[in-house]
């Protein structure tokens, strides 16, 4: 087991606007060098964890960690975010842009920059009005990544993108992490995409995470189980959803072990399938509290 301190860690965190909670007993760790996508519905607190991630807001309760410290101070430049507006000047050129990246962070790395705005193709004497909506997401990231955090939040980056587009973000986001070892947390409505390029989860719904972990654990530790309607199979495992019909019972499981009845069938799902089945079954709650280090 890794004694490696987690890059993101929120430990019963809470966020409260007056007298409403947009976020309560936040439990989820994020290991360093992952990829980890924060999926949930409008309004599930996505967003609220994020601003806690980064600093623009601190925890009504509990508390969120980045790298072992609280994201202010000295240990503020080691986190950046893009937020899903992909705020840029709009009357700055792109060169005129990363000048701007380097006077604020001291760590900027304007040559990298540079060379990675040139390798997508983007012109740096264009202002940022003229450019597509994937190209202002590039940018946006090129600044995130030339920060030399250690942690990039991203907030929809692939919001009002067309399909080649996303496609090509997250192209150029995978390349990134591979050269900088970066820890990324993306939140996108877009599963399918998102079980491509990250290998952890955070779901989050009504408030709080329902279930979090490494991707390929959870998709493999949960089934679909098809049976008789009436009955309920022998075994070890955790209902999510459930559905009857006259003929049939389908349940969504975490299994634990072996299901005992011949008369039900265990069928794999794809990430895709598993975060539908939470959303479907939002007081489903199904993450261990990561233990404090």
């Amino acid at each position: 087991m890794s004694d490696q301190v987690p890059a993101l860690e929120a430990t019963g965190a809470g966020l409260r606007y007056g007298r409403a909670w947009a976020l309560r007993g936040c439990f989820a760790s994020v290991p360093q060098g992952r990829v980890a996508a924060l999926v949930g519905p409008n309004g599930a607190g996505k967003s609220s964890l994020m601003r806690l991630a980064v600093g623009l807001r601190r925890a009504s309760e509990g508390e969120v960690r980045v790298f072992g410290q609280p994201p202010r101070g000295a240990n503020l430049p080691r986190v950046a975010f893009v937020a899903q507006d992909k705020p840029l000047y709009p009357e700055l050129t792109v060169a005129e842009t990363i000048r701007a990246g380097a006077g604020l962070n001291p760590r900027f790395d304007t040559q990298g920059a540079r060379r990675r705005l040139d390798d997508l193709g983007i012109p740096q004497r264009k202002r940022i009005r003229q450019l597509s909506g994937g190209q202002r997401a590039q940018v946006a990231i090129t600044l995130a990544v030339a920060k030399r955090a250690d942690l990039v939040v991203l907030d929809e980056p692939l919001a009002n993108l067309d399909p080649l587009a996303r496609h090509e973000v997250m192209e150029g986001l995978m390349s990134a992490v591979a050269e900088r070892g970066l820890t990324v947390l993306l939140s996108s409505h877009v599963v399918a995409e998102l079980a491509e390029v990250c290998d952890h989860l955070i779901l989050v719904s009504r408030g709080r995470v329902q279930v979090a972990g490494d991707i390929e654990e959870l998709v493999s530790a949960h089934r679909l189980l098809v049976g008789p309607s009436g009955t309920t199979p022998a075994g070890s495992y955790d209902v999510i959803g459930r559905s009857d019909t006259e003929r049939q019972t389908t349940l969504l499981a975490r299994v634990r072990g072996p299901v005992h009845d011949p008369r039900w069938t265990a069928r794999e799902l794809s990430l895709e399938d598993m975060v539908l089945g939470y959303l479907r079954a939002p007081d489903a709650v199904l993450t261990p509290r990561p233990v404090a280090l």
